[in-house]
């Protein structure tokens, strides 16, 4: 009788600790090419990112499909949009790249130390990831 509490406690107990040792994605990440910092906030019920910082000029966003805000400073622009928890460690969202001006359907997991983005341009276009680390 005791053993079979025991084992439902014993996983219960591993199964907090298991949660408790969730890294969380909230704070600096250095993108993978080092170009640039991303302070990732919560906003909501969700999670953003901004770009906090850049190693050279910040440059302007001219590659934005809305010609108004191809003047705008990428510095402090917001990449990570509404990423919304869908299952643990696992953020599911929008995210926006200058580069190119596109936005793509994203998701983020951490892995220890380091966050997976992984993306999809819409309509079933090309599909990418890369991972970054914690900034100093």
């Amino acid at each position: 009788m005791i053993l079979s509490i025991a084992r439902p406690l014993c996983t219960v107990g591993l199964l907090f600790a298991a949660t408790a040792a969730w890294a969380d994605p909230l704070g600096e990440w250095r993108v993978a090419d080092g170009t640039a910092t991303i302070r990732i906030h919560r906003c909501g019920g969700a999670l953003c990112g901004n770009v906090a910082s850049t190693v050279s000029d910040p440059g302007k966003d001219i590659r934005n499909p809305d010609p108004r805000k191809r003047n705008r400073s990428v510095l402090g622009m917001e990449v990570l949009i509404n990423m919304r928890p869908v299952a643990p460690n696992l953020w599911s969202g929008t995210s926006y790249n200058a580069d190119d001006g596109q936005y793509y359907s994203t998701q983020l997991s951490m892995y220890g130390e380091a966050l997976k983005i992984s993306g999809c341009a819409p309509g079933g276009g090309p599909c990418g990831s890369q991972v970054w680390s914690r900034a100093p």
